[in-house]
C-alpha cells in the first residue's frame, strides 16, 4: 500500500525534475568556489567532490532495481536521467584534472593513466560509460534490439566497481568513505548476481 502511494504521487513527476534536482549540487560547488569556501586548493576540491557525485549517482542507479524488486517502488523511469547525470559529473571530474589540476600537460597525464592505478582504472570506467551514453535512447534501443541494448548497460554494473576502486584507491589512507562506497557497490552487485542465480534455479 504504502508502495503503491509512493507510486503514484511519483506518476505526475517529469523526468525534467530529475535532471533539474541532479543540477543543485554543482550550483553548490559553483557558489563554494566563488566565496572561498573549498579550502586551500580549491582545484582539489572542485575535482574530488565532482568524482564523487559521480560515484553517488552510479550508486544511486544500482539501488532502483533492488528497491522495486523488495519495496514495489518503481523508479524505473528516471534510473536514464541518473545515470546521464552520473556520466555529465565524471566529465566534468575529467576536464576539470585535465584543465584544471595538470593544465593539458599530455606528458605527465600520459605518465599518471599508465603509472597510477587508480588513474588508470577512472579512464577504464570513463571509457566504458561512453558507449552507455551514446546508447541512452529509445532509438538506441530499436536499433540494436531490447536484448542487446541489456546486455551492454551492464557495463554500468563494471563502471560502478571500478569507480568505488578508483575512490578507494586515491585515498593515501583508509578512512571511512571510500570503503563504504565499495561495500555498497558490492552489496548491490552481489544482490543482482543472487537473483540472476535464483531464478536460473
Amino acid at each position: 500500500m504504502i508502495a503503491q502511494r509512493i507510486n503514484g504521487a511519483l506518476r505526475p513527476v517529469p523526468t525534467g525534475f530529475v535532471y533539474a534536482a541532479g543540477l543543485l549540487p554543482l550550483g553548490l560547488l559553483v557558489w563554494q568556489a566563488a566565496t572561498g569556501g573549498l579550502g586551500v586548493d580549491p582545484v582539489k576540491g572542485i575535482e574530488h567532490r565532482l568524482g564523487e557525485l559521480a560515484l553517488q549517482f552510479l550508486v544511486g542507479g544500482l539501488v532502483i532495481s533492488p528497491l522495486r524488486w523488495w519495496t514495489g517502488i518503481n523508479l524505473i523511469r528516471f534510473r536514464r536521467a541518473v545515470g546521464l547525470l552520473a556520466f555529465f559529473y565524471v566529465c566534468l571530474h575529467l576536464a576539470v584534472w585535465l584543465a584544471l589540476d595538470l593544465q593539458f600537460r599530455w606528458a605527465e597525464i600520459g605518465a599518471d593513466i599508465a603509472k597510477r592505478p587508480y588513474i588508470t582504472l577512472g579512464m577504464l570506467a570513463f571509457a566504458a560509460m561512453i558507449p552507455l551514453a551514446l546508447t541512452s535512447n529509445n532509438g538506441a534501443i530499436r536499433r540494436m534490439g531490447a536484448a542487446a541494448w541489456t546486455r551492454l548497460h551492464k557495463l554500468t554494473y563494471l563502471v560502478a566497481l571500478l569507480g568505488a576502486l578508483h575512490f578507494l584507491l586515491l585515498v593515501k589512507a583508509w578512512p571511512l568513505e571510500p570503503i563504504l562506497y565499495m561495500a555498497g557497490v558490492v552489496a548491490l552487485l552481489s544482490m543482482r548476481l543472487w537473483r540472476t542465480l535464483r531464478r536460473r534455479a
